[in-house]
């Protein structure tokens, strides 16, 4: 595998940042997933004690359900009511930023909040990415991935970074493409070699400057993020910059279904 891009690890202390977990009642696949419990702990609120141990100077959920909002200042956390009609997480972000008057360079972290096992490492990083990075509006996650089944899989989505880690291009298709390993086996995947050049794997967390979160629900969407079904892409169309914190190793699993739900409660249950 190639030399992994200077982004693999944040070259300045951490920044202050807040850390918002945007959590949304309805679910398609899982009803009421914020309030789902993980060892008798409503899976937002053990979000939102990882986002907590990041170090984030202030961790607020942002919710449209008054159920939500209870169960989480029940448990010691900060909570707002936002509108219903988001149309994506970021907007209800630009929605909280809008509502504290954050500074534009205030960095926020968007914590899903169905990622009850969140590295807190991980979410301090991307938001130290961020503050190395100040032509940058937005930093994420990614992680190196061998197996041609996931540089093939759709579902997997990767993104490309430059040599400082920013962001060159997210997509659902193989990229880089390996022309000369990959052309004389397509396309048959199960024939393809390991890559020789390093493929990472997009991980969804993202650090935000409070500026970009206010500019962006005035942005249109773009044609290559309704080509790949990828919000980020609209940043990167609209000319914004995001950096890539490059780990490792794969994140700890996340919840969209109840066998990921009954996956994490055994985790949790063993200690995770």
């Amino acid at each position: 595998m190639s030399r992994a891009p200077s982004g693999s690890a944040p070259s300045a202390p951490a920044a202050p940042f807040v850390a918002v977990i945007p959590a949304r009642l309805a679910s398609t696949r899982l009803p009421n997933k914020p309030l789902a419990d993980i060892g008798g702990v409503p899976m937002v609120v053990r979000v939102a004690a990882r986002a907590r141990a990041s170090g984030a100077g202030q961790v607020l959920v942002a919710t449209d359900a008054r159920s939500v909002f209870d169960a989480v200042r029940d448990a010691g956390f900060d909570a707002l009511l936002t509108r219903a009609d988001h149309p994506t997480g970021t907007d209800r972000l630009a929605e909280v930023a809008e509502h504290f008057g954050w500074p534009d360079d205030q960095i926020v972290v968007n914590v899903q909040g169905d990622e009850p096992l969140i590295d807190p490492a991980l979410v301090r990083g991307v938001a130290a990415h961020l503050a190395a990075l100040p032509d940058c509006a937005i930093a994420t996650a990614a992680h190196p991935i061998a197996d041609p089944a996931e540089i093939f899989n759709p579902n997997v989505v990767k993104v490309v970074p430059d040599a400082r880690g920013v962001a060159l291009y997210f997509s659902r298709a193989p990229i880089p493409w390996a022309r000369d390993a990959y052309q004389r086996n397509w396309p048959d995947v199960a024939a393809m070699p390991a890559p020789s050049t390093a493929v990472y794997r997009h991980i969804g967390l993202y650090a935000y400057r409070a500026g970009f979160l206010r500019r962006f629900p005035g942005l249109s969407q773009a044609p290559i993020e309704e080509a790949e079904a990828l919000e980020q892409l609209r940043a990167l169309w609209h000319g914004e910059r995001i950096g890539v914190l490059l780990t490792a190793h794969a994140p700890a699993p996340g919840v969209d279904t109840q066998a990921d739900l009954e996956r994490v409660r055994t985790l949790v249950a063993a200690g995770a």
